[in-house]
């Protein structure tokens, strides 16, 4: 196992191909992608001397998004990390049709306040192009 870590310092690497290793494709197919992942991070972590406790908060800080944080400034490769962890969370959250709390149509009324702020370009204008 220490092969695969070490010559894969990247953990997604790392998971991406132990999980299409025919030896152990069949093994992992109900494991996903992320799992394996954190399956590496937490090796890394044992054999860099890490506490559990600290690789624990650090992959917590790797596996969520700072709603705060912009975006615009990442590169490619850790904005489709960011995308990855936002697909996940959607695809946890989603509500299908088999499950017990799926309600159709939902209507929701959204309270109006008594001053409305207007903006300029949302206007209705008796302009004609």
């Amino acid at each position: 196992m220490s092969f695969i870590f070490f010559s894969f310092p990247d953990c997604t690497r790392a998971a991406e191909q132990l999980k299409n290793n025919p030896r152990h494709k069949s093994y992992l197919e109900q494991v996903s992608l992320r799992q394996l992942e954190k399956l590496f991070s937490f090796l890394r972590g044992y054999l860099s001397g890490q506490s559990l406790a600290e690789t624990m908060e650090q992959i917590r800080r790797e596996t969520t998004i700072d709603p705060e944080e912009d975006l615009n400034k990442l590169d490619d490769k850790e904005l489709a990390k960011r995308k990855s962890i936002m697909d996940e969370l959607f695809e946890k959250n989603q509500k299908k049709k088999d499950d017990p709390n799926f309600v159709y149509d939902i209507e929701v009324e959204f309270p109006q306040d008594d001053q409305l702020q207007s903006c300029g370009w949302d206007t209705e204008s008796t302009d004609e192009f």
